[in-house]
């Protein structure tokens, strides 16, 4: 579904997909799929998980160790190609080795021009802490075709006070590779995850794209529920399925996130009363 010349909006496609630890190739192939039936039916700008490439469950820090590639390796490689070849941005996860040894749960943003950015979970969940260092850089905001694009991951979307970084920072859009683990949920309720992304979203007035794997991997289900959200923090595509694989997409104007207002004399950033904060 091509777009229009001049259309203010961009297609964005949050891809729920299902990974397994430890087997690269399939799953960057799943990737490259789900890449690429976003690029054909119109998307701009497409979202995936979180370790997109290795896996999320890793059994030890060798194993971890041994499925890590650097920031300029065969998933950027791949990416790059795709992007350059759909006229894409592409957000995904991946498991960074960096030139300093250590290994960093990380996210990269590339489009036709190559990886444009590369960011470091800064939150790191339960065992990630036995296999990554944390990231000590705030989520970067970069100038697209598309618009003002930030990113961060998963458990990072839960500290208000680094999502309001980037929007400060005048983000339009926060694109999220997240992983989240199944938990529990009353009946009738969606998981908080996905209704803190709409919060998120509702609080800073702009898009935020989550992509979550699903299925299970080595016992651990995941929570799938993949959202695109709008300024007001409402769905504008998903919830996604909680089992099974899904391809969201929403048309969005990612202009309209410049304006914060949110009635004729209220604006969620004018008033802030940061000195009352301290």
């Amino acid at each position: 579904m091509p777009r229009r010349v001049g259309d203010p909006l961009v297609r964005i496609a949050a891809c729920q997909v299902k990974l397994q630890v430890g087997e690269c190739d399939q799953n960057r192939a799943a990737a490259v799929a789900a890449i690429t039936e976003a690029a054909d039916l119109g998307a701009q700008i497409v979202v995936l998980p979180e370790l997109t490439a290795s896996g999320y469950v890793f059994a030890s820090r060798a194993e971890a160790y041994s499925l890590a590639e650097p920031a300029d390796g065969p998933t950027a490689e791949q990416w790059a190609r795709l992007a350059a070849g759909h006229d894409l941005v592409i957000v995904g996860g991946f498991s960074e080795l960096g030139t300093d040894g250590r290994l960093y749960n990380s996210a990269m943003l590339v489009d036709p021009s190559g990886v444009r950015a590369i960011y470091r979970k800064a939150h790191l969940w339960d065992a990630e802490a036995d296999f990554f260092t944390p990231g000590d850089q705030p989520p970067p905001v970069l100038d697209t075709r598309c618009g003002r694009i930030a990113m961060m991951i998963c458990y990072d979307v839960e500290f208000p006070e680094w999502v309001r970084r980037p929007a400060l920072a005048g983000a339009e859009l926060l694109a999220v590779p997240t992983s989240w683990p199944a938990e529990l949920v009353p009946a009738g309720e969606r998981p908080m995850v996905t209704a803190n992304v709409q919060v998120a979203a509702f609080a800073n007035r702009m898009f935020i794209a989550a992509a979550c794997r699903c299925g299970d991997e080595r016992g651990v289900s995941w929570t799938g529920s993949s959202i695109i959200a709008g300024p007001d923090g409402y769905p504008m595509a998903g919830p996604a399925s909680t089992s099974r694989g899904e391809l969201l997409l929403a048309d969005c104007d990612l202009s309209t996130a410049r304006d914060k207002a949110t009635g004729p004399r209220n604006d969620a950033h004018a008033d802030r009363r940061p000195d009352l904060y301290r």
